[in-house]
């Protein structure tokens, strides 16, 4: 592991920052200011975050996916917890965890398409519930890599893991590097070349440079990756795709980020957090 930054307490103090503030709409503004609300609710994405980040706690630096599962089962109340407890089958976490405790099934088994079909194990969880394993690997984004890995495995599969991965890798990088193109090939180089998130990202990566409009960038997703395209309730690669685009286009301006990544739609508070936390660490408290 490398040097720890000097400022590190205070990039993982902007990241949860970042990670906790939500929009709505094609806004500029905070919705706790504009309605009288608390300015943090508690939200299934948040309460992931902190708690799986536990099994570093509960089992050392070396984690498995069975080491992370039993982690859930330490920690995790059904249908008391901040989870959405949409029931076997349509919720992914929901059916993990029912693998987990009441069928004996241990992780990475728990999470696997072989056990739970491709629809649930492609789900966006393990994507939004990431941050915490970037967030404690400053400038080392093999470690976060592994980490996310084992975490993402518990519960997903496929390129919901993928997704997992490469996004924990690209917030480790952030703490050493502002250029987004360096965090995007950073991230890719720990994902398969020729897996689905592989290709979206390159596709939108060309797509931005020959719209230059992020409006038109989030039709050509749409069309091209919108959720008519996969099965399943929330699918990882319509969000996974506007969060790319929101960071190509707004990375550089924590705000015009979030106004771009929440006015897109879809699962806009998983989104937010993601890009959110990203570009915290990125650009600091200042940013």
């Amino acid at each position: 592991m490398g040097a720890i930054p000097d400022d590190y307490l205070e990039r993982v103090y902007a990241g949860v920052l970042g990670k906790i503030i939500d929009r709505l709409g094609p806004i500029h503004y905070y919705v706790h200011e504009k309605f009288g609300l608390p300015c943090v609710v508690i939200d299934d994405d948040i309460s992931g975050t902190f708690t799986f980040v536990r099994a570093l706690e509960e089992h050392g630096l070396d984690i498995s996916p069975a080491d992370v599962g039993k982690t859930w089962l330490n920690n995790v109340i059904e249908k008391r917890n901040v989870f959405w407890w949409g029931g076997n089958g349509i919720s992914t976490e929901h059916t993990a965890y029912l693998n987990l405790k009441k069928k004996g099934i241990p992780a990475p088994e728990s999470g696997s398409i072989k056990v739970n079909g491709l629809t649930v194990a492609e789900q966006i969880g393990a994507q939004i519930f990431i941050d915490g394993f970037g967030l404690i690997a400053p400038g080392n984004a093999g470690l976060a890599a592994r980490l996310a890995t084992a975490a993402a495995r518990v519960s997903h599969d496929g390129e919901a893991v993928h997704a997992a991965v490469l996004w924990a890798a690209m917030e480790a990088e952030a703490f050493v590097s502002k250029d987004v193109d360096h965090l995007l090939d950073t991230g890719l180089s720990f994902v398969p070349s020729g897996c689905a998130i592989a290709r979206l990202i390159t596709e939108i990566r060309s797509w931005t440079k020959q719209d230059n409009d992020w409006h038109k960038t989030r039709q050509k997703i749409d069309d091209y990756h919108g959720y008519h395209k996969y099965s399943g309730i929330c699918h990882v690669m319509p969000n996974h795709g506007i969060m790319i685009m929101a960071l190509l286009y707004g990375g550089h301006d924590f705000d015009l980020a979030m106004h771009i990544i929440n006015t897109s739609g879809w699962d806009t508070d998983c989104n937010s957090g993601n890009l959110g936390c990203l570009v915290g660490i990125m650009l600091g408290l200042d940013g």
